[in-house]
């Protein structure tokens, strides 16, 4: 499997025993500040390097030193970082996250650099040899570049995938409509797929994606694991018994697990069960490179008995 995992990278850093914000210009002692990479390209191409895929990651980072940060971070996971294009006049992409002792973890995001990315920073010829293209944000490009980008992929013999980073919205659905035909997976969370598309079920609302273009979608649920859905079959993989520490990049595991396990030859189940098994991973700790795995402890967390619905 080579995938190259294309547009939003960012820097998370978690601040861990936030209990309020402290009056005026006072201080506060935590219990953690951690940094990492995240993003539904970055923190997807995580996983999926740990998982014996090899990744390309391109995107626009700031030539300031947090994107020096978030480039090395990436590449200690053995990830290729030369498609990351540095742009002078944006900050690199991050998110600050206060995570209170009950665990909601409200967050402080700036855009930065992901929003100046376009496909005049990505060299085609780049792709070339690619298994796999997974675009995180399609939002950013806007539709029709997107469907650019994915229906090239598509000409050099690569599976497509597709990870929406906004809230669901039909204006949004409509903004990147025109890269859903050339999507092979569709990987978004249940809010998206209901605010996408105003349905009343998981199952109608994925259903709608598949008639929009969509060749199959697979759906997060949180806690309770992931709905996969195409044509002819609806899924429902339930998730493993873990006690969460934080759940910040779940779904971009999820989306890693899932693309893994399909490269290895797995059915949608087997492979969507392994998406549910990096989420778990990753939930277990702080942040998307949270935990230490291997595709093969992944895959014997996976045969373990899952939580029922």
């Amino acid at each position: 499997m080579k995938i190259a995992t294309v547009g939003v990278h960012v820097l998370d850093t978690h601040v861990i025993g936030i209990e309020s914000i402290p009056e005026g210009s006072g201080g506060q002692l935590v219990e953690t500040i951690r940094m990492s990479p995240a993003g539904t390209a970055g923190g997807t191409a995580v996983v999926l390097s740990r998982l014996g895929a090899e990744v390309l990651s391109f995107g626009g980072v700031g030539a300031d030193p947090i994107g020096s940060v978030l480039a090395g971070l990436l590449a200690a996971e053995g990830i290729d970082v030369s498609g990351l294009v540095r742009k002078d006049d944006h900050q690199t992409s991050a998110s600050v996250i206060p995570v209170r002792p009950n665990g909601d973890r409200p967050a402080w995001h700036c855009i930065g650099a992901n929003g100046a990315f376009t496909l005049d920073d990505l060299p085609l010829a780049a792709l070339e040899g690619i298994t796999h293209l997974h675009l995180g944000g399609p939002e950013f490009l806007g539709g029709e570049a997107a469907g650019q980008l994915l229906a090239h992929g598509r000409s050099i013999g690569a599976v497509t995938s597709l990870d929406i980073l906004a809230p669901g919205d039909p204006d949004m659905l409509a903004w990147i409509a025109a890269a859903l035909p050339h999507t092979d997976y569709l990987l978004p969370n249940d809010e998206q797929v209901l605010g996408f598309t105003g349905a009343s079920s998981l199952v109608e609302g994925a259903q709608a994606l598949v008639a929009a273009g969509v060749g199959c979608v697979a759906v997060t649920q949180g806690a309770e694991g992931a709905l996969v859905v195409t044509a002819d079959e609806v899924i429902e993989v339930p998730a493993y018994p873990i006690e969460v520490v934080d759940t910040t990049g779940c779904g971009d595991a999820f989306s890693a697990g899932f693309l893994r396990g399909l490269a290895l030859g797995r059915d949608l189940r087997g492979a969507a069960e392994l998406g549910c098994a990096a989420a778990a991973q990753v939930a277990q700790g702080l942040g998307t490179d949270a935990g230490a795995y291997s595709l093969d402890s992944m895959i014997a967390f996976a045969a373990e008995p899952p939580r029922a619905p």
